[in-house]
């Protein structure tokens, strides 16, 4: 089993040590690659758009991209972490996913995301975990990920583990075994169930590219589509 985990943020505060707690269940049985934001990441994306018109291989970034596409689309499982900062994941997070706009629906996602799992863990000094989350889910259903499970932890009273009151401790290190149980109990060897509503985005994104392809064959997104076979009658998730 690969487990690829993107961590939103270098230091080894609450969130790692939430993160850690989460692989556990799976270090015996699970080879995990592990890049650190930003410095696996380093470079914003500059809106360039070479990545959608002309190949992800045009980016001014692909040494770093190349590498971590290939790790995620390698994974049976996707583990993404960040804190909250200002009510939203890390801004090294959000760079990060604006340099995978080439992998979403509209353009030219991958049709392994579609049988993927994935787990988000964010958490905050009291408000503003499930709007980090939400940033990186947002990212993820748009790659076609279906099954992602979402750990949002409250810290209340600090932001230093050590300083957290022995029972805040004790809820959040509950919480997220619970949700490490749930997903070491998987059976990897099984695509992820796609939903309903990705199968929806899906035949939107599938009209448009049809209308795109026909208009203009050599069209890189159209292009793609074709050569999945999603044109036609061929669907990721079968």
């Amino acid at each position: 089993m690969n487990i690829t985990v993107i961590n939103g943020t270098e230091k080894y505060g609450v969130t790692y040590r939430l993160k850690e707690m989460f692989l556990a269940a799976f270090k015996d049985n699970a080879s995990i690659t592990e890049y650190y934001l930003p410095k696996d990441c380093p470079n914003f994306c500059n809106g360039c758009v070479s990545c959608m018109a002309k190949g992800e291989n045009t980016c001014k970034d692909a040494e770093y991209i190349g590498k971590i596409d290939k790790s995620l689309l390698e994974a049976d499982l996707i583990v993404m972490t960040s804190p909250a900062y200002v009510f939203h994941a890390t801004g090294a997070m959000k760079a990060f996913l604006d340099h995978f706009a080439y992998r979403w629906l509209p353009h030219r996602p991958a049709f392994e995301m579609f049988g993927k799992r994935a787990v988000i863990i964010t958490q905050c000094l009291g408000a503003g975990a499930k709007s980090a989350a939400k940033d990186i889910r947002h990212s993820l259903s748009w790659w076609g990920v279906s099954k992602i499970g979402i750990f949002t932890g409250a810290l209340m009273s600090d932001i230093v583990w050590e300083r957290l009151s022995e029972k805040r401790r004790a809820k959040l290190t509950g919480e997220v075994k619970k949700l490490s149980q749930k997903f070491a109990q998987i059976d990897y060897t099984k695509p992820a169930h796609t939903n309903l509503i990705t199968k929806l985005k899906f035949s939107v994104c599938r009209l448009m590219q049809r209308t795109l392809h026909k208009n203009d064959p050599e069209y890189l997104d159209g292009k793609y589509w074709a050569e999945q076979g999603w044109l036609g009658k061929t669907r990721p998730w079968k």
